[in-house]
């Protein structure tokens, strides 16, 4: 077993009194190249190892110094189930993640700048709710290769003994190190458990409890809590007593989202917008009073199971469209197939009519009821509307295609008059009936545009590299981006509405953003697992597709 070495690169700033070589120790495992990727620091009660790792978290290099930092991210596991302790790992790691094995594929896959780069410090092993889970999540993770990892148990313990067996460990052990005072600190007080039946009871209460509760108390079908998640009821829908009259199944889907650290008031909406249409009647009207504070308001949300109307399907791309498809959803899926809804209350509306093979990444709904298709080798599809489309359209659809079949594009957009096109390369590129203008807008792939046939027609993008930006064909970009984040843009949609032009951009890390590009506040919703797709509709509402649900938000003040 390696042992850990003091750094060379310590500046002599000093941890608590007693722990010293131990904090030594500690940096000398963080820049030893060859160390491995787990260290385990044990100790009996009060030694001061919680101590220690609150001060690794914040240490930092000496001022003037031009080493980076490389991110500590500190995660409590105390009273922690193992899916609670994969959700919150993933929010603090900047992905999202529905189960503990999603988890380790996220980190193992993701495109996110920081996980990258991340030293994961995961303190109290011992006294989680489902400490053998959570070892076995910590022992996948190592294994991921993308971040380190600090674990803290307490000696005697089987964490540490596990850990070792595994794999290759470091170990910082603090036995014969009294903390200071030579007294250990007290216990905790047990928290009461929230009553899970009550709507507000569970949006107040610490939702590491509530999560534990759901996980570990009565539970349909299956067992929780195993590196594959939660199994669903064996009637989605309906919701059983031990589902707490929909509550726990709601709180299973979105519980990414529901166990960051927020307002009562925004954990209701994630909530209210997670219920099934199997769930108590009296929880939504609850559920209401508290979403009141925030921003939004629910219009609708359908979910897998629900019957009334009934759930779409898995979303992969979404569209709004207008012209002679006004006030209709297009909503496709993994299979190819492009479903129509009435954009008032999700209601089938039928099928588009199309032959394209392979999935649908993009698709752009055309003024003229024209629907272009990009297909996943970047080549563009043409499914024509009930009305001629003018030649001039025609030749301008078959130039694209064409264009597209020797360099594959990445995103699509249509306006009237000009088709937008993103590429591998970070490019965005406008045809249109006066020539082809281009931005070098990204860097690296574009995944996501959208244009805006307002007073100033402008193009919206985004891509890869994290950013959102906005671009009027044949001017310069603008230099700031209207948005950015370290996680890549995975869907984006802009449309001009009465209130003005809206923009919604959703990135990787589960964030979704509603903008203004004219000035005014910045709403964001978080409903729990992947976006898929966003979109804004005519009327200035926003839709928002997962696999497994698809929900429709409305800002509360128009004038936001």
């Amino acid at each position: 077993m390696p042992s850990a070495t003091p750094s060379p690169a310590w500046d002599g700033r000093r941890p608590a009194i007693g722990t010293e070589a131990e904090a030594a120790a500690l940096l000398g495992w963080l820049t030893d190249p060859e160390a491995p990727r787990l260290c385990v620091v044990t100790g009996e009660r009060g030694s001061g190892k919680t101590a220690l790792l609150g001060w690794f978290a914040a240490y930092g290099p000496r001022a003037g110094r031009p080493r980076r930092r490389t991110a500590r991210v500190l995660v409590p596991l105390a009273g922690q189930s193992v899916l609670g302790a994969a959700w919150t790992i993933a929010d603090r790691l900047g992905v999202v993640a529905k189960s503990p094995g999603d988890l380790v594929d996220a980190l193992a896959t993701s495109e996110a700048r920081p996980a990258g780069r991340a030293v994961l410090l995961l303190t109290d092993l011992h006294a989680a709710a489902e400490p053998a889970g959570i070892t076995r999540l910590i022992g996948e993770l190592a294994g991921v290769g993308r971040i380190r990892l600090v674990v803290e148990a307490r000696s005697g313990s089987p964490a540490p003994g596990q850990l070792r067996a595994e794999r290759r460990v470091t170990v910082v052990d603090l036995d014969g190190d009294p903390a200071p005072g030579g007294r250990a600190p007290a216990e905790p007080p047990a928290r009461p458990e929230p009553d899970l039946s009550d709507p507000v009871a569970v949006c107040v209460a610490d939702p590491v409890l509530v999560t534990t509760s759901y996980v570990t108390g009565a539970a349909p079908a299956g067992v929780p809590g195993t590196l594959d998640g939660p199994e669903a009821p064996a009637h989605p829908g309906e919701a059983g007593a031990d589902d707490h009259g929909g509550l726990r199944a709601a709180w299973m889907r979105a519980g990414q989202s529901l166990c960051r650290a927020q307002d009562p008031s925004e954990r209701a909406l994630v909530l209210l917008a997670a219920l099934g249409d199997g769930a108590d009647p009296r929880l939504r009207p609850a559920l209401a009073d508290l979403v009141r504070r925030t921003p939004w308001r629910l219009r609708w949300a359908r979910h897998r199971g629900d019957l009334t109307p009934p759930w779409p399907g898995p979303v992969t791309v979404l569209g709004s469209a207008g012209g002679p498809l006004e006030g209709t959803l297009l909503v496709g899926d993994r299979t190819g197939a492009v479903r129509l809804l009435h954009e008032a209350d999700a209601s089938p509306g039928g099928r588009l009519a199309h032959t394209v093979p392979g999935r649908v990444t993009a698709l752009a709904p055309a003024p003229d009821g024209t629907v272009l298709l990009l297909d996943d080798r970047g080549r563009l599809h043409v499914v024509r509307g009930t009305t001629p489309r003018p030649p001039y359209l025609e030749r301008l659809t078959e130039a694209v295609s064409a264009t597209l079949a020797r360099h594959p594009g990445t995103a699509l957009a249509a306006i009237a008059g000009s088709v937008v096109v993103g590429d591998r390369l970070g490019s965005v590129h406008a045809f249109g009936l006066t020539g082809l203008h281009q931005a070098a807008s990204h860097s690296g792939r574009v995944t996501a545009v959208s244009a805006v046939d307002s007073e100033t027609p402008f193009v919206c993008s985004g891509g890869a590299d994290g950013t959102v930006r906005l671009w009027t064909p044949g001017r310069d970009p603008r230099p700031e981006p209207l948005a950015e984040r370290p996680s890549p843009v995975v869907s984006l949609h802009a449309t001009e509405t009465p209130y003005g032009p809206l923009v919604a951009a959703a990135w990787a890390d589960g964030l979704v953003e509603l903008h203004r590009p004219e000035g005014g506040r910045t709403l964001s919703f978080r409903p729990g697992p992947p976006i898929r797709a966003v979109a804004v509709t005519g009327a200035g509402s926003l839709v928002v597709g997962t696999d497994e649900s698809l929900i429709c938000l409305v800002p509360a003040d128009r004038n936001a």
